[in-house]
């Protein structure tokens, strides 16, 4: 019988104490189940309301002990808890799928690039050593950010050195610069979270109706965040990634002048070869 019963039914046996508020939960559970439509839930299957409802449960159970017949009646009180509880739930899941589509924008180019190896072309015979391997072996070591175990294999030859040899000098740059590159990524993937949270910001602040209250607050919440991404990727931009000339000189064991004598020279070819194009 009391399955038959209302919201506002089941309320009033449940304070003239004939109804114990365990069972007036579980009454009230299958009551919004049974009649979900009524509660102008977003457009889930009865599957999802009953996984939204389990969730709901201890709030059920609060707005029980709240409730205050102050002119709205239980079940009015009751839909609207309903009603507004899955609203929340919708905004949550709304920002989750807006940073996941954030994500996948973000990292899209990073993925083509690192989806294929570029070919390179044979300028030299397999094997035959470049006119100057100590610059190009510093050179290489100066980009050891960008350098791959596969890139290491085919350089080695040109510069007439061992690859085994090669990755260790490579391997202990990196172990020198380890702490400088943590600091990289770290910030690297602060910027991407920054970036995801400026979208689902923009997001809410496009749902939000102009002039609200809400509006105004994720107005602002947009503008601060805008002006943190733009701060990150000032410093990102600012942080070095190659390795400096002391730390191949480390490496190498030779003098910090030799390698920045070797670079300059580099550097003096290349607007030889730029002049004359």
């Amino acid at each position: 019988m009391r399955e038959t019963l209302s919201l506002n039914q089941l309320h009033q046996h449940y304070i003239s104490k004939t109804l114990p508020k365990k069972d007036f939960e579980e009454l009230i559970f299958k009551y919004i189940l049974d009649h979900y439509r009524q509660f102008h839930l977003p457009n889930w299957s009865k599957e999802k309301c009953t996984d939204y409802l389990c969730s709901l449960y201890p709030r059920i159970s609060r707005a029980i002990d709240t409730y205050k017949n102050i002119g709205s009646t239980f079940e009015a009180y009751i839909l609207s808890k309903v009603y507004w509880y899955a609203r929340e739930r919708w905004s949550k899941e709304a920002d989750h799928h807006v940073t996941e589509y954030a994500c996948w924008t973000a990292r899209a180019e990073d993925m083509a690039f690192e989806e294929h190896e570029p070919e390179y072309a044979e300028s030299h015979p397999a094997g035959k050593p470049v006119s100057n391997p100590r610059q190009v072996l510093i050179l290489l070591l100066k980009s050891y950010f960008y350098i791959s175990e596969d890139f290491i294999s085919r350089a080695a030859p040109y510069i007439g050195i061992e690859k085994e040899r090669l990755s260790r000098m490579i391997d202990e740059l990196r172990d020198l610069r380890l702490k400088r590159d943590e600091e990289i990524r770290e910030l690297r993937e602060r910027l991407h979270c920054q970036y995801y949270r400026c979208l689902a910001f923009e997001s809410k602040l496009e749902k939000a109706a102009e002039g609200s209250a809400l509006h105004e607050r994720m107005k602002d919440r947009v503008e601060r965040a805008r002006k943190r991404y733009a701060s990150m990727r000032k410093r990102y931009r600012s942080l070095r990634m190659d390795a400096t000339n002391r730390e191949i000189a480390q490496v190498l064991g030779v003098a910090k002048g030799t390698v920045d004598s070797n670079l300059y020279a580099l550097k003096q070819k290349i607007k030889t070869v730029e002049a004359g194009k």
